[in-house]
């Protein structure tokens, strides 16, 4: 138990660093990269609620104090927590749902858990550029950003998936 709590946060450390490192990143004007979602992505499935929200919206909060964006992706990391265990229902049968202490291509295979994966990200990239926005005056370049973000956002997030993973999880 308490060596999964250090792993989680030293995960949200390095995270945190990657991060302010791909806000200096965007490619085209239209995309940027977000990675520290994955750390929401990673909470274990059983892991209480209460502690899901608390963890994303700290972690948002952090990216929010070093962005200077005010409350942006505390909210959509909010929303994003709440909606993780519906979304991880809907692509993990429920008797398979105990046997994945931890999401990840090790655990669910690579089919699954890039339906997941790629479903969370998209939301959260959908729900920080509709709250940046909040207008639908230009929205093509908003639906551009959201779309081209979430793409690079899930082969980043993809590859770091496979080098965290450990091959001690079980496989489905």
């Amino acid at each position: 138990m308490t060596k999964t709590i250090v792993q989680f946060i030293l995960l949200f450390l390095a995270l945190m660093v990657l991060q302010l490192v791909c806000n200096k990143i965007i490619l085209f004007n239209v995309a940027m990269p977000v990675v520290f979602i994955y750390l929401i992505l990673r909470l274990p499935v059983n892991l209480h609620t209460g502690w899901v929200l608390t963890i994303a919206f700290v972690t948002g909060l952090v990216i929010d104090i070093f962005n200077n964006t005010p409350g942006m992706n505390a909210l959509a990391c909010t929303i994003v927590a709440a909606i993780r265990r519906p979304v991880f229902n809907t692509f993990v049968s429920r008797e398979n749902d105990m046997n994945i202490p931890i999401p990840s291509v090790d655990s669910m295979g690579v089919g699954d858990y890039f339906k997941y994966m790629a479903t969370i990200v998209t939301i959260y990239c959908a729900l920080v550029f509709l709250i940046q926005a909040f207008t639908l005056h230009n929205i093509l370049l908003t639906l551009a950003r959201i779309a081209a973000s979430s793409v690079l956002s899930i082969i980043i997030i993809f590859g770091l998936d496979t080098l965290v993973s450990t091959r001690r999880e079980k496989r489905l």
